[in-house]
């Protein structure tokens, strides 16, 4: 899809329009990266992929739990959200992955295992970042993932298919589209108004629904059963967690994750839908910290 600017991207990112914002920027080889680093330095460190819209503020709320708990925390906005370059590449599981590689590397963070957490899209990148540097993954948290849809030649994906068209819907429905999608992510109207204006005051920046519609042009979020039978194979010990009324990924396709990814650890989180970190921080932590600490305290003894 050729590269546009959409109707109200009317902002530039500039060192400039960055300058007011928390967190830190570094520059890696596909551009920059809006990242954040905290928590206690003597920490095992977090390292959170995030969906398809969101910035690393969405993460706050667990990061805030973590840090209490004595974890370290690295959150980033991938490339195209947030405030992070809109780069002109191809948006798939390449790019985020090695965007990912390259921070933890530039930020002297790959001495010691990770523990990775993957929510929504961001955990099919976690999956295929867990393949790549096996070594360097010590826990793997998956949270109400993508890519167990089965595949449908329904319109939407006939029309994304093509450049022209997935171009013409994106310039002129985009913005509609993607509020329409922020709807769903969130049972509490308060909380999903917060995630609305968190994630559009990101999308006034040139290349945002560009960034959106390539990714879903080259990142398949429907049938990747063999990267799930795949990541249940590389014996890194994994959690799995769903919020039970999640309506973007279905609690049916919980069984289904259950036999192919073979979790050490599964749990539904109740009254909860699509973004478990940013609805329920405290019950994501409460499953996630026990499931860390547990193999930190493996590799240390």
């Amino acid at each position: 899809m050729k590269y546009f600017v959409a109707s109200g991207e009317d902002r530039k990112l500039t060192a400039d329009s960055r300058g007011a914002l928390r967190g830190s920027f570094i520059e890696l080889s596909d551009g920059v990266t809006h990242y954040e680093l905290a928590g206690p330095e003597d920490g095992d460190v977090v390292l959170m992929a995030g969906g398809l819209t969101i910035p690393l503020f969405y993460w706050d709320g667990l990061v805030s739990e973590l840090h209490a708990r004595g974890l370290r925390t690295l959150t980033c906005s991938a490339y195209g959200r947030g405030y992070s370059d809109r780069v002109q590449a191809r948006y798939d599981e390449t790019l985020f992955t090695r965007q990912l590689a390259e921070l933890t590397d530039r930020l002297g963070l790959t001495a010691r295992p990770l523990h990775l957490v993957g929510t929504s899209m961001g955990a099919l990148v976690s999956m295929t970042y867990a393949a790549q540097y096996r070594s360097s993954v010590s826990t793997l948290t998956i949270v109400g993932p993508a890519g167990l849809a089965k595949p449908q030649l329904t319109s939407p994906n006939r029309l994304l298919r093509s450049d022209l068209l997935a171009g013409v819907v994106a310039r002129r429905r985009g913005l509609q589209l993607l509020q329409g999608h922020l709807g769903h992510n969130v049972r509490d109207p308060e909380l999903g108004a917060k995630l609305t204006e968190m994630v559009l005051d990101a999308f006034r920046f040139e290349g945002s629904l560009y960034a959106v519609f390539d990714t879903l042009q080259h990142l398949p979020v429907a049938g990747r059963d063999d990267l799930f039978r795949r990541t249940g194979t590389l014996g890194i010990p994994t959690l799995l967690l769903w919020g039970d009324e999640d309506v973007v990924t279905p609690l049916t396709q919980f069984d289904t994750a259950r036999v192919l990814l073979k979790p050490q650890k599964h749990h539904v989180i109740n009254k909860c839908g699509h973004m478990a970190p940013f609805e329920r921080p405290r019950d994501v932590a409460d499953q996630l910290v026990p499931f860390v600490s547990a193999r930190t305290e493996r590799l240390d003894s």
